[in-house]
């Protein structure tokens, strides 16, 4: 059983852990965030829950049931009624379901709790399982982008059609 929780202070370590064990992973199909990024993370974490608190973003963990993170659901640029989505998810539970399971219950928060109407998401074209996770949660393709020197595509999701 896996849970989606509100990005806490308390997380920050789980979440450093989780981004350093999966580092090799992500970078198959995203580009690596770069040694700063983590000699920085304690900063950026605490952004994040300002920019939560502010409303701009609205910032997610997914927990296993003994509270390990094993994934990261975001909502960020919150503004007019929409807002991106972003996701990454543990290599020890990719291909189960999980992350699409977590991304339709992102889009349930984002309409119920948060009011809002259109989500968005981007992906590279050669990120075949985060193109298959956005489908099966309903997004659409809107057209192409590029994405870092990738080129990748642009989906969304009308939240009053869900």
């Amino acid at each position: 059983m896996f849970t989606l929780q509100a990005l806490r202070l308390d997380h920050e370590s789980a979440v450093l852990h989780f981004e350093l064990e999966n580092r090799g992973y992500f970078a198959l199909s995203i580009n690596d965030r770069g040694d700063e990024y983590f000699e920085e993370f304690a900063d950026r974490h605490r952004e994040l829950l300002t920019e939560q608190s502010t409303g701009v973003g609205a910032f997610y963990v997914l927990v296993d049931d003994g509270e390990k993170i094993v994934g990261r659901f975001n909502l960020y640029e919150i503004r007019d009624g929409a807002a991106d989505v972003g996701y990454r998810i543990a290599q020890r539970v990719s291909g189960s379901g999980v992350a699409t399971s977590a991304v339709r219950e992102l889009c349930r928060i984002a309409k119920l709790e948060l009011g809002l109407e259109t989500l968005r998401a981007t992906t590279s074209n050669e990120n075949v399982a985060s193109r298959r996770v956005l489908e099966k949660s309903g997004f659409v393709v809107a057209g192409p982008t590029v994405i870092v020197g990738r080129e990748g595509t642009i989906y969304e999701l009308d939240l009053t059609d869900v």
